[in-house]
């Protein structure tokens, strides 16, 4: 695998084949400002990973299926749909990165789920959670 790609970032077990023969990192991207969620999607497309945005949590666990029993397990089962990793917005209306995180945390089929949370804002008391 080359050092800089996306899916030598992390050893999961994952079965997504990248058309080089590569396994490749589906990242959920959660991030309600448009010019910050498409910032992530572009660093990390160039690196070779699929990428899927939402603009806040709900829709992240919307996508995750979360309230829908079938497509959870839709989400599961379909390679296209399985997350590696979510790269997450602390601050969002509706729903915290940190709640989202506790959200998926607390589901035994995605608590494997590693969970980035990033923020711009200069809050050193949230760091400390």
């Amino acid at each position: 695998m080359n050092s800089g790609s996306c899916s030598s970032l992390m050893d999961v077990g994952y079965d997504h084949q990248h058309h080089d023969g590569h396994e490749q990192l589906h990242v959920l991207a959660v991030d309600d400002n448009l010019i910050d969620r498409k910032l992530v999607e572009k660093l990390l497309k160039i690196s070779s990973c699929k990428v899927t945005t939402a603009e806040n949590a709900i829709r992240a666990l919307e996508y995750l299926g979360f309230g829908d029993q079938n497509q959870h397990m839709d989400a599961l089962t379909n390679n296209d749909l399985k997350v590696n990793l979510i790269i997450t917005d602390y601050c969002m209306p509706g729903m915290t990165g940190f709640e989202l995180l506790k959200k998926v945390k607390e589901s035994s089929n995605l608590k494997e789920i590693p969970v980035v949370i990033m923020s711009s804002e200069n809050i050193p008391t949230r760091i400390n959670k």
